[in-house]
This record gives structure tokens, C-alpha cells and sequence, in this order.
């Protein structure tokens, strides 16, 4: 039974049309993510069936008594009251409700509820806001990034919390896992228009794939059936029979016919400055903020090409410790030194203030007007496109883009300024999926150090090789992505409540070769010390070391030989079959390689300088 009906809805910004005639219905029950490339309408479409805008055209028609409770991404907040009177405000002296409140407000770490709301943090204002909508009991929520200032552990409460609600769900968010765990329908909002999934977000994947390669196919079967009339009409017919004609006509119609667009994506290259051996070390740094110690004597060294999240719950410190990075602060106690070949790239989690008059263009021309690319040397202009801004787009001032494009510009900026160093603070708010997919590809490949902060488990679990744990005011590294560190954090945990003092968890109070310890005593260390274990390889490692360039690129030539034969049998489904399972076999042996190549390298570079450390 539906509940909302959406009726050829259209809205116009200037001379850009955001929904295009747009129509769809919302079932009870349902609970539906919307995603799609930002600035393409997704808030705008949350706005208007929450009642906070209207469609310029059309009609949105809801069932008659429903309630719907709506959290914008920027709510707004009455100027003056307590944080417990703001979430309350509609249940009276109502005190099981009240009781409520402050468990949620708990939950949401909004602990003190007699604090003002004028002296909270931006953060802090949309959990409250959070807090009031899911309190109220709607028959409908509406939700745009509601996952945005949560940390890992919040978002893990609301996604509980959410999987449990009975009435029906929107939600715009870029958290992968969060759509696929909270979600039973996906709708992709592009090109004015939007194409509904029924299935989590894994499901929208696979459906997206096959329907992609179904448009592909029929693509690729009308370029055949076009080159064989094109033949026949280039030869010339005799003799214009009503059949020969009708052949004319359907060529035309072929010809005619638009090929299948993709959808837009966002385009990153690979860029960069050299990256020398040394890199960043901190020596016991510290950092407080009056009586409030954030983090002591902390100690690590990164790794060249390292891939590092640092998470911990909001307030801990994580993005002190980014800016200290950055040398954007300093520390209270210990030092920082920085490589003579590190240049480092912030993207902080507050989008910089921008000159709202000021062109998009030249906007990204204060950073450089032409950056240097695997593509070659490429101009601002190029790569706004790469970013999905049209000309027309690019020589708008700052103040018409949607606040998604001005993320997604920053962190353009950021990249044009060729980093070797990236430091990315909560690098996926307001950033849509497929930027963030394109994002972690860019990170693949990227020739530096990626140090990330981040409550997108998704993200963490895609790009890190080392999880940085702010833990009681010190921070512990584990090894691997968040899935990894949250299982071997259990482990630790269980393990110190029950006395045992094993290995099981990976958790290490180190930091990689030749790293200092967080502090502690060495009573709690796992592992033994770095500094004195002696590294080597194994007889099998070395002589895996000695051929793996070679192996790599044998296997880089032959994937080289098979898209070339896939592209050549592109009509013969036999011949196609087979190349495309040899692809796959031959990718799989590549990846692997890929691993084993990071892993040896690693510990090769690790070796020398334990080497030169002894010396």
C-alpha cells in the first residue's frame, strides 16, 4: 500500500534542472537510501517530501493522518535553551519521555543536558537534532546524513536502532554499510530521474552490474547489425523493393539511435610530488586543552606508502593530532619532524571558507593552473570536468554549487596541489558514493602516505592497512582494516577481562619498523620489540623477492594480450566467453601478486633499516 505518492514532480534551479517530471511512490515499510553523484537532487527530493520546499511543477500526496519526522542536513536551532528542553519540547511533563531523551542523548554522547545549545559544537547540534527527530515517534523518517558526525561506534547504536524502526525510512548517506544493514530498497537519483532496487545496497550493486552489461550487450549487438546494413547500403540495391526499403529505414533508425551513456563518475589521476625515505616521526608527543589531556607521549613513524585510519569516539583528539600533523598546531610536549622531501595535502573536516562570489575556476587556478598527470599535463579546466563541474558550472561563482560540490571541489583543490602526504579528516561527509568509490581507487594508487580519520567503516575497511585506536589517551596501532581492529580489539579486551595475557590479539603498542612505543608497560606488550628482533627473509621469501618484478609484469603483458582479443571478439560469444575467464584467472594471479609484492617490499625496506640501525 502506498503511503507517498510522487507525481511528475520538476524543479528548476536558474537554468539547471534538478528533477525532471519525476515520478515514484513509497510503500509501507519501506525503508529506502537514496544515493546518487552530488548536486544531481537527492536533498532537494528529501526537502520537498518533507514539506520544507515545493516542486515547481507536480504534486507529492500523502496518505491522509501521516506523521513524518524530518532532519535536514543543516537543522536549524532556536537561539536560546538547554539541550534536554530542545529535544523535549513536544512531550510536555511527560517523564518516561524524558527518560527517554536522556538515554538516547546518552547514546549520542550528549551527556551534560542542561548545556546551552548555543554552546555546542556543529556536531554536537545535529546528534541533538538526531535525538529530537527519532524521539518523536513519526510514522515516516526522513533523514539527510544522518550519519555525519557520528563516530563508529554512534553509527553502529543508529544503525541498530534504525534496523528496529517499524515505520517507513528515507535516507540520504554515503555509508555503504549502513545502507546494505538498515535499507530494503535503494533509489538512484540521476539525470533528473530515479531508478529504483529492491535490495540493500549489495544488491543494488550486483542489479547496477547486470543491468549495465544488459545496455552494453544491446549496444554492442546494434553496432553489429549496423556495420552488416551499412555494408549492404555502401553496395548499392538494385531494385527498391518495400523490403529493400524498409532495410533503408532501419539503418536510418541505427544510426539515429543514441549509444548508452554512462553514468557520471568522478575521474581522479594519479599526482604527486617524489616521496624520500624519511618521512614524519613523532617523539612523546602530547597535546590538552586546559585541564583536558587528550593524548600522551605519543610515538610512531609512518611508513612510506602507508595507508593509516586513526578512529576513536568525537572529542578524543583525532583531529588535534591531524592538524599537529599538518603543522597546522603544535604540541604541548615532544616533537615532529618532517622529511625534507614531504609535502603535505590537509583536507580538513570543515570545508575551507570559500569567496562565495569567486568562479569555480578560478577557485582551483589559486592552486595551479596546470598539474602534471598520467595523462599529461592537464589545466584546471580539465580537471573540473574530471570532477563533474560543466564549463557552464565552472564559470558560475562558488555560491550557486550545492554544499556536496563544494566538498568535492576542496578536495580537488587539495589534489591539485600534488601532495605526497595526504591527510583526509572525516574525508566522506558530504561526498556521494561514487566520488568516494572513485576516492578510494585514487588512494589505491596513490604514490605517498594516505592518513585518514574516518567514521566510515566502509572507507576504513577499503583503503587501511593499519587501524590507529585512540584508547584511554594513548593510541594503540592494530594491524589491518576496521573489521580486522574491531575483532582483534574484542579479543584483547576479553582476553585482559579473563587474565589471559596471549597473542591472539595483533594489537601492538608499535608502530612498524623501527617505531617507539605509545607508552605502557612492557609488561603489556604482545610482541616482541621491533628494535630488537632481528628481521630477514625466509630461503622461499627471498627468492620470491629476487623474481616478483618480472612475475608482475609477465602478468601485466598477457591481461595487455587478452583486451585486445576480448575487444577483437567482441561478436563471438564463444571466443568472448573464453577470454573473459581468462581474465578473470589472470587478474585474480595479478592481485595476488600485488600483495605479495607490498608485503616483501615492506619488509625489505624494514630489513635495511634495522641494517643501517645496527651499524
Amino acid at each position: 500500500m502506498s503511503v507517498i505518492n510522487v507525481e511528475h514532480i520538476s524543479k528548476l534551479y536558474g537554468d539547471r534542472m534538478v528533477l525532471d517530471d519525476l515520478s515514484c511512490s513509497v510503500d509501507a515499510g519501506d525503508k529506502i537510501g537514496i544515493i546518487g553523484v552530488n548536486g544531481t537532487g537527492k536533498s532537494t527530493l528529501l526537502r520537498m517530501l518533507a514539506g520544507d520546499e515545493e516542486p515547481d511543477s507536480g504534486t507529492i500526496i500523502f496518505s491522509r493522518g501521516l506523521t513524518v519526522g524530518w532532519l535536514p542536513q543543516n537543522p536549524d536551532f532556536p537561539e536560546k535553551g538547554s539541550v534536554l528542553s530542545y529535544v523535549c519540547e513536544d512531550a510536555g511533563e511527560d517523564y518516561a519521555f524524558e527518560s527517554e531523551a536522556k538515554s538516547m542523548l546518552n547514546a549520542l554522547e550528549l551527556y551534560d543536558y542542561g548545556q546551552e545549545l548555543r554552546e555546542l559544537s556543529g556536531g554536537q547540534k545535529k546528534r541533538a537534532a538526531l535525538c529530537k527527530v527519532l524521539l518523536q515517534s513519526n510514522d515516516v523518517l526522513i533523514l539527510d546524513e544522518p550519519t555525519n558526525h557520528l563516530d563508529n561506534f554512534m553509527a553502529d547504536w543508529l544503525e541498530k536502532y534504525l534496523s528496529r524502526y517499524k515505520g517507513v525510512l528515507l535516507l540520504v548517506t554515503h555509508d555503504r554499510y549502513f545502507l546494505d544493514r538498515v535499507t530494503n530498497q535503494i533509489w538512484e537519483v540521476d539525470k533528473g530521474k530515479v531508478y529504483s532496487y529492491m535490495s540493500g545496497y549489495s544488491g543494488y550493486l550486483e542489479r547496477k552490474a547486470e543491468k549495465e552489461e544488459m545496455v552494453q550487450a544491446a549496444e554492442r549487438k546494434r553496432q553489429s547489425i549496423l556495420r552488416v546494413e551499412l555494408q549492404w547500403v555502401m553496395r548499392g540495391a538494385r531494385a527498391r523493393s518495400t523490403k529493400q526499403k524498409a532495410r533503408l529505414e532501419r539503418f536510418e533508425r541505427l544510426k539515429n539511435m543514441d549509444a548508452p551513456q554512462s553514468a557520471r563518475q568522478v575521474e581522479m589521476e594519479v599526482v604527486g610530488t617524489r616521496l624520500g625515505k624519511k618521512t614524519i616521526e613523532l617523539e612523546n608527543v602530547s597535546k590538552g586543552y586546559g585541564d583536558r589531556q587528550l593524548f600522551s607521549d605519543f610515538s610512531y613513524i609512518f611508513r612510506r606508502y602507508e595507508r593509516i585510519g586513526f578512529v576513536g569516539v568525537n572529542g578524543c583528539g583525532k583531529s588535534t593530532l591531524m592538524r599537529l600533523l599538518a603543522g597546522k598546531e603544535e604540541p604541548d610536549t615532544g616533537t615532529i619532524v618532517w622529511g625534507e622531501t614531504i609535502k603535505i595535502g590537509y583536507f580538513a573536516q570543515e570545508c575551507e571558507v570559500m569567496d562565495e562570489q569567486q568562479r569555480v575556476i578560478d577557485y582551483i587556478r589559486d592552486a595551479a593552473e596546470y598539474i602534471q598527470t598520467s595523462d599529461g599535463r592537464i589545466s584546471a579546466s580539465r580537471m573540473l570536468e574530471r570532477f563533474l563541474f560543466s564549463p557552464d558550472m565552472q564559470y558560475a561563482p562558488i555560491a550557486k554549487i550545492s554544499g556536496g560540490e563544494r566538498r568535492r571541489l576542496y578536495l580537488l583543490k587539495v589534489l591539485m596541489e600534488a601532495p605526497n602526504v595526504l591527510i583526509l579528516d572525516e574525508p566522506t561527509n558530504d561526498l556521494d558514493i561514487a566520488t568516494l568509490q572513485v576516492l578510494e581507487g585514487f588512494l589505491d594508487n596513490f604514490p605517498g602516505i594516505v592518513i585518514v580519520v574516518s567514521h566510515d567503516r566502509y572507507f576504513l575497511d577499503r583503503i587501511s592497512d593499519r587501524i590507529a585506536s585512540f584508547e584511554d589517551g594513548q593510541i594503540r596501532i592494530y594491524e589491518g582494516g576496521y573489521t580486522d581492529y574491531m575483532e582483534k580489539r574484542k579479543q584483547r579486551e576479553d582476553g585482559e577481562e579473563s587474565g589471559w595475557n596471549g597473542n591472539a590479539a595483533e594489537s601492538v603498542d608499535r608502530a612498524g619498523s623501527g617505531e617507539k612505543g605509545t607508552g605502557g608497560s612492557a609488561k603489556k606488550k604482545r610482541y616482541r620489540d621491533p628494535a630488537t628482533e632481528k628481521l630477514r627473509f625466509t630461503f622461499a621469501e627471498q627468492k620470491e623477492f629476487d623474481t616478483i618484478d618480472e612475475d608482475i609484469e609477465a602478468l601485466e603483458s598477457r591481461m595487455e594480450i587478452i583486451e585486445a582479443e576480448i575487444a577483437k571478439n567482441a561478436t563471438n560469444f564463444v571466443k568472448l566467453n573464453e577470454w573473459v575467464q581468462e581474465k578473470e584467472s589472470v587478474q585474480k594471479q595479478l592481485d595476488e601478486k600485488m600483495e605479495r609484492w607490498v608485503y616483501l617490499n615492506d619488509l625489505a625496506e624494514r630489513i635495511e633499516e634495522q641494517r643501517k640501525g645496527r651499524q
